[in-house]
């Protein structure tokens, strides 16, 4: 009897033992959520600038089994100027790509020039073989409808659109738009729409032909990724990456809600790094996906009002709401923030949070590469080159203060931008859209 008992209670022992690990694990594989002021305490009695980040990190993917199904679109540029190596190797990146997708995956592939053609319509991929022909026999020749092209990707997409399906478009294009509807704005805006469906569109430019405005615009607004690729023999390696990014992502419909608290003061300046608004004290941003062992963040420039030594003032709250594509259910995160006085400038010093001040120099020096940017586009070239050099001192004493090697990268980076924006064509053509990439990716914090 005593036996019976014993081995009884060690049976429950060992279910409450498996229980409470599989909530363990089931807890791991919710997203991350750190919300923190890069300057938590502060010197009372004066009022100042802080920066609030919001860090959302992915958990990680037990195996590649255990990834969200897939929903792509590849679009291919088969205009006239694609002809040669750059169709071969485009054909081959595509293949490869199929050939990385699994049975319950879904693929279609579009060819545009100045008619946009179905390769292949949206299909499980469960004949490989077929799939690799109908690509094999992309040929090149007529103008660049992108829009349109990239339209007919997402109607493909359409078809089998699935909020627990990661639903993308990728483009591949090394030309100007020339054909429909051309603008950065007016592909901004199908991005934009596009977004608002669930479908991200990735944008990859070969070449120096390109409209790097444009295509950052276009994957911007819809959250996507993009990627400058000179060589041709580079494709293969972009898509890769890119496809290794479809295939980890963990949350989808991403909605980050920061509110300060106006009743003490604190009042909103910008938010940097991404797209969102503020409403009567309240920001709000959306982040269409987040990857695997990632992390993605906001930074909210926020005014904090004189304080006493000693105090501490509740100065936000962040609320988080996502998809989990591993549960398939929607689940939400929330955080309080708080900010310290203290007298002592010492004690504030060295209560910086130097990962969160980091991420906000980066934001705010890539805001200063964009000015220049812009400068040397109104031919405004040694003000360019000015504002390139103060960014990179900017960034020096931040690296030193902070110890922080990737500002060391960024000072180094700005320095060489500041040297080419006195370049001809096409040497400044290159620098520009190297330029565009880099400061793509530290907005989007790309992979």
């Amino acid at each position: 009897m005593n036996t019976t008992r014993s081995n009884t209670v060690r049976f429950v022992l060992f279910l409450l033992a498996l229980a409470s690990g599989l909530g363990a694990e089931a807890q791991a594989r919710q997203i991350d959520l750190n919300a923190t002021l890069a300057t938590p305490v502060i010197k009372a009695g004066q009022s100042q600038t802080a920066f609030l980040k919001v860090a959302l990190t992915g958990f990680a993917l037990p195996s590649q089994g255990d990834r969200a199904p897939v929903n792509v679109a590849i679009v291919i540029d088969k205009s006239g100027s694609m002809a040669g190596d750059r169709i071969v190797h485009a054909r081959q990146a595509a293949i490869m790509a199929v050939n990385g997708l699994g049975p319950n995956d879904i693929v279609s592939v579009v060819a545009f020039d100045d008619r946009v053609e179905i390769v292949v319509p949206a299909t499980k991929v469960s004949d490989k073989a077929a799939i690799t022909r109908l690509i094999e026999r992309i040929q090149t020749g007529g103008s660049t409808g992108l829009f349109a092209g990239v339209s007919k990707g997402a109607q493909e997409v359409r078809k089998f659109l699935d909020k627990i399906r990661v639903n993308r478009v990728i483009l591949l294009s090394d030309g100007q738009a020339n054909v429909g509807p051309s603008t950065p704005a007016e592909l901004g805006q199908l991005g934009s729409s596009f977004g608002r469906e669930g479908i991200s569109v990735t944008t990859i430019g070969l070449g120096l032909g390109y409209n790097e405005d444009l295509m950052t615009q276009l994957a911007g607004y819809s959250d996507g990724n993009h990627a400058f690729v000179a060589n041709p023999q580079d494709l293969a390696r972009i898509f890769r990456q890119e496809f290794g990014d479809v295939g980890s992502v963990v949350a989808q419909e991403v909605e980050v809600t920061i509110r300060l608290n106006l009743g003490l003061g604190m009042r909103p300046v910008r938010i940097l790094g991404r797209e969102g608004e503020i409403v009567d004290g309240t920001a709000r941003l959306r982040m269409n996906q987040l990857y695997s062992e990632q992390e993605k963040f906001v930074i909210l420039e926020v005014q904090v009002p004189p304080g006493k030594a000693g105090e501490s003032l509740n100065l936000a709250k962040v609320d988080v709401s996502y998809l989990n594509m591993q549960s398939k259910s929607k689940e939400s995160l929330s955080r309080s923030v708080a900010v310290n006085f203290t007298d002592s400038a010492e004690t504030a010093a060295k209560a910086t949070d130097k990962k969160a001040m980091t991420s906000a120099v980066q934001q705010i020096s890539n805001a200063k590469s964009k000015q220049a940017l812009q400068l040397r586009d109104e031919g405004k070239v040694e003000e360019a080159r000015a504002v390139l050099n103060e960014n990179a001192d900017y960034l020096q004493r931040n690296a030193q203060s902070l110890d922080a090697p990737v500002l060391k990268e960024m000072e180094a980076a700005s320095r060489s931008s500041a040297a080419a924006v006195s370049a001809p064509a096409p040497e400044w053509n290159a620098s520009r859209k190297s330029m565009k990439e880099q400061q793509y990716r530290l907005e989007k914090q790309q992979k």
